[in-house]
């Protein structure tokens, strides 16, 4: 089970990188259920087009920095939880927080709640 949840939290984290819109929205066709729904303290997204595009807004917010996990991952049942960061590809991350998410049956996502644990003052 471990194996099927660091797929799951790669596969979303590989979703906030994908540049590509076409390819970004077929990702998330694959991974999130057609109500998926996205809640961070910055952002309310309900529904596979909403995920979109708030993806899109925060790669337009911060080009050139990217998502990476930052810890190991956990869960159990139906739900995952994993601490990430966002920044440029070496040195320090100004963003940092954590995900818990819940799947279907399918095993696709059905809810997201973020949490951000560092945010510089100018992004809030």
């Amino acid at each position: 089970m471990t194996a099927a949840f660091d797929e799951l939290a790669e596969r979303y984290i590989a979703i906030w990188n994908e540049t590509d819109p076409a390819r970004r929205r077929q990702d998330i066709d694959d991974l999130w259920a057609p109500e998926g729904r996205y809640v961070d303290p910055l952002a309310v997204a309900e529904g596979r087009e909403a995920v979109d595009a708030t993806i899109a807004a925060v790669q337009s917010q911060f080009p050139g920095m990217t998502f990476r996990l930052a810890g190991p991952v956990d869960g159990h049942h139906n739900q995952v939880r994993f601490t990430w960061e966002l920044g440029p590809e070496s040195g320090e991350a100004p963003i940092a927080g954590f995900d818990v998410a819940v799947v279907d049956g399918n095993g696709r996502l059905t809810q997201v709640l973020g949490f951000l644990d560092r945010v510089p003052a100018e992004s809030r």
